[in-house]
């Protein structure tokens, strides 16, 4: 019996030495962290309009997964590739001035190590901020199957611009407090990315962000964070808020309600009769991505869902055309 427990004791603690191992490897990061809040200058070939209208997207790219997103099953490189060309001609074809991605990719194995942010700013924007909020070895998620787990994923959000950028901030939100210790270090972090771009010789703050999807109380506290910070730049510049809130525009509840009730605050292609829906791609059936604006120094021109984007992405890029005033 004492040599069976001997035995059992050694392999039991044979397994806990050979997860405390994989743990420490899975959890390491592929980049240094400074290395996680870049402003970038790109040599790209870049034209601007002459006159004083602009136009800014916000786009949950999800790695260019399209609906696979979160599904646990194979993503073969045609899919991503497709979804890319896609995006591509269709960016071209709307050509915004500036865009706030969501869910981008930069070199990572599941999207076929594709720096999906460069090859965007490869239409001309020659001015791109970038804010890491994945960085990991090891991702335990699809849950099944484990195959899938294995890879680096840097992933995060980007603002690609024709105009200069400067003055980039990541800003990183609260956490889900009752998360284990083993999915908040193999977790991504949520941000608000925050930006000033130079137009035409205005400067306007851009925050862009992406909030919990799946816990409602760490969603309500990452809003009020936001909004804190949307405040404090909204008296002194004209400002834009945008990106996936994960927050249902038709729940009466929900945190978002307290953006459409400011009454200085505007937002784009938005009817609170019937929002505009921004997900899913195959079949809209609800608003989570949105574009504030300071209605007292943004003058909203127009603005819209792009449905032309199809399912390159489980989203739909939302689109606000604006003067400075």
């Amino acid at each position: 019996m004492k040599r069976f427990l001997k035995y059992f004791s050694g392999i039991f603690l044979l397994l806990i030495i050979a997860f405390t191992v994989f743990f420490f490897w899975a959890s390491l990061p592929n980049l240094h962290e400074k290395e996680y809040d870049k402003l970038m200058v790109t040599p790209y070939e870049s034209t601007t309009d002459i006159d004083s209208i602009f136009s800014i997207v916000t786009y949950n790219i999800g790695y260019l997964s399209g609906m696979t997103n979160n599904l646990a099953i194979a993503k073969p490189k045609e899919l991503f590739d497709e979804n890319l060309q896609k995006v591509l001609h269709n960016t071209k074809a709307l050509n915004p001035d500036i865009i706030a991605f969501q869910e981008i990719d930069y070199k990572a194995s599941r999207s076929y190590n594709v720096n999906q942010q460069n090859e965007i700013a490869k239409l001309g924007y020659n001015f791109v901020a970038k804010a890491v909020n994945w960085d990991e070895t090891y991702v335990p998620f699809p849950y099944w199957p484990p195959t899938m787990h294995f890879g680096k994923v840097i992933s995060g959000q980007s603002i690609l611009s024709k105009y200069p950028l400067s003055a980039h901030q990541r800003i990183v939100l609260e956490r889900v407090p009752e998360a284990p210790f083993y999915r908040d270090a193999l977790y991504l972090e949520r941000l608000a990315q925050v930006v000033k771009v130079d137009l035409n010789g205005k400067e306007v703050v851009l925050i862009n962000v992406h909030l919990e999807a799946f816990d409602k109380q760490t969603r309500g506290r990452q809003f009020e964070e936001v909004l804190e910070i949307f405040n404090r730049y909204k008296e002194q510049y004209p400002t834009i808020l945008l990106g996936d809130f994960n927050s249902r525009a038709r729940d009466e509840e929900a945190i978002i309600q307290k953006l459409f009730a400011m009454n200085d605050v505007g937002s784009a292609a938005f009817n609170s009769v019937d929002p505009s829906n921004t997900f899913n791609s195959k079949d809209p059936f609800e608003r989570i991505d949105y574009i504030f604006y300071t209605k007292n120094s943004i003058a909203y021109i127009d603005g819209k869902v792009c449905i032309e984007f199809g399912q390159a992405s489980d989203h739909l890029p939302l689109e606000m055309r604006f003067r400075l005033q």
